[in-house]
């Protein structure tokens, strides 16, 4: 029970990314440059606490830390630019999408050919994916911001991958976090900056609770989940985002938006579920 309730804290801190940056963004309140850039300053703050607290030093000078630091920073921009104009569950989904597909392809490509039933759903997921994507009575402005939440998960995607296989995922994550920081600043800080109290207050929460808190939980819960089982309860984010955003932001739930999730979440969790291909040892 305590293991259910701590990974059902840790999806609903992940679907809260998108609600605080929507509302923060939208509201005006903050740019969505400096809204990333605090994001990752609170983060960065509060990992590096809990290290403190834990134990274990920052490995800043390792081989790999400017690929993750940089897939990090990418995704950071993508994910705040993109809620100009994106609802917060759609930009959910559109991230989760990119991110499941671009590890499906990924692993594909460096491993053992994919089976039937995996090609399938990575074919669904990518047909819903294309459906969330397509732009709604001439909407430039949700198409760009489905591009920029693309670029923000096949960021976050490669920040993983580059991941996979560390020794320490809190130690290297904080690294992450503070090589990323002077990456932000000079990718967009400039003209056009500001931020209210009320916008700065909801990108702390962003970056210290939900990221740096809402990471460390749900790196305490992996190691129980087998990596199948761990890939499909990260599904439910976007279901738990698109929830909030109607109960919360009061944003539509549309007919195109259920067709789309069920599409990419199907397909993702039919692809991911299905039994590896034999290796061919002629």
């Amino acid at each position: 029970m305590r293991l259910i309730l701590l990974t059902c804290l840790t999806m609903v801190a992940f679907a809260s990314n998108s609600i605080l940056n929507r509302v923060a963004v939208d509201s005006g309140a903050i740019d969505p440059s400096s809204f990333a850039i605090i994001r990752v300053l609170a983060g960065a703050i509060a990992l590096c606490m809990i290290l403190t607290v834990r134990g274990g030093g920052l490995p800043i000078l390792v081989r790999g830390r400017v690929i993750g630091a940089v897939s990090l920073a990418a995704y950071m921009i993508g994910f705040s630019l993109a809620y100009v104009t994106l609802d917060a569950g759609i930009g959910a989904l559109i991230l989760f999408g990119t991110v499941q597909i671009a590890m499906f392809a990924w692993t594909a490509l460096r491993g053992a050919a994919p089976t039937t039933r995996q090609l399938g759903g990575a074919g669904v997921a990518f047909a819903g994916l294309l459906l969330a994507l397509w732009p709604k009575d001439g909407a430039a402005g949700d198409l760009s911001g489905a591009i920029l939440m693309v670029i923000a998960g096949l960021g976050w995607a490669a920040y993983t991958l580059a991941g996979r296989g560390t020794t320490d995922p809190l130690a290297a994550t904080a690294a992450n976090f503070v090589v990323a920081l002077p990456l932000l600043l000079v990718l967009v800080a400039g003209a056009g900056l500001h931020a209210a109290p009320s916008g700065i207050a909801l990108a702390i929460l962003a970056g210290a609770i939900t990221s740096g808190l809402g990471y460390a939980l749900w790196y305490h819960v992996l190691p129980q989940f087998a990596g199948q089982t761990a890939a499909v309860i990260q599904l439910s984010v976007p279901i738990i985002a698109i929830a909030m955003g109607a109960a919360l932001l009061g944003e539509a739930i549309s007919l195109t938006i259920i067709a789309a999730a069920v599409l990419v979440l199907g397909g993702i969790a039919l692809a991911i579920t299905a039994p590896k291909a034999p290796a061919d040892h002629s």
